[in-house]
């Protein structure tokens, strides 16, 4: 990260968020001691965070600073980005779909159906489930459950967020890279509504159920492909 650009973010939101007295003070904003109780950590590590003296900061210290602060949605993103671009560890690409796979899926139109990796990218799917899923150009069914337009598309919001959590905290526990990346942005730019989920996770999300999707009500079935990688493949059934 170049020229310690997440610490002097840090800093500036600081600086900006006002102060919890109306005393008259020689610098603006809150002081470090001030922050560092809101988000419950030393102020010793708010001083290296700041200083670029610590750069890998959890996902953890990351959402309670942002609570802290007070950041809008697109100050959250913002942060997340600025240590993406931190890191130099790129995860390897997805092995390509197999083309029986892609003749399974072209098979089974026009029903919704839909082959996700552990960490719950869309790896193909067909038309009908890229019509009732609400997803657009959002590629991953996690990321989109916890997206302002995913808590509109599921009537049943809550039910549906607890399911994606879980399914994020089962492929991260099994040492999924992508599952592990995807759980450390969520826990910084959605924050709470995400992490109260995650870390209260304390069963296996549901192979088969029905859930609601819009005007739909759709009925799934998941099935595990061979080959390595635990992708899936799900199928669901309009009820509605």
């Amino acid at each position: 990260m170049a020229d310690n650009a997440l610490g002097r973010f840090l800093r500036a939101r600081r600086e900006a968020t006002a102060p919890p007295t109306t005393e008259r003070r020689r610098t603006p904003g809150l002081r470090r001691g001030e922050l560092a109780d809101r988000a419950g950590i030393s102020v010793e590590y708010l001083t290296r965070l700041e200083r670029g003296t610590d750069r890998s900061p959890s996902g953890q210290v990351l959402a309670a600073l942002a609570d802290a602060l007070g950041m809008t949605a697109d100050e959250r993103i913002h942060l997340y980005r600025l240590v993406k671009a931190g890191s130099t560890c790129a995860p390897p690409p997805p092995p390509p779909l197999r083309p029986t796979v892609q003749a399974l899926l072209d098979a089974l139109a026009p029903t919704a159906a839909a082959v996700l990796d552990p960490a719950g990218d869309v790896l193909a799917c067909t038309e009908t489930f890229r019509t009732i899923s609400g997803l657009g150009d959002e590629r991953n069914v996690v990321r989109f459950a916890f997206s302002p337009a995913g808590k509109a598309h599921y009537p049943d919001w809550e039910q549906v967020a607890h399911d994606r959590a879980a399914a994020l905290r089962a492929a991260a526990d099994l040492g999924d890279h992508a599952a592990s990346t995807l759980a450390f942005e969520l826990s910084i730019t959605v924050g709470e509504a995400f992490t109260s989920r995650y870390d209260a996770v304390g069963a296996l999300p549901p192979a088969t159920g029905t859930e609601r999707w819009g005007a739909f009500l759709v009925a799934f079935e998941t099935a595990y492909l061979s080959g390595g990688g635990e992708n899936r493949l799900i199928v669901y059934f309009s009820q509605h």
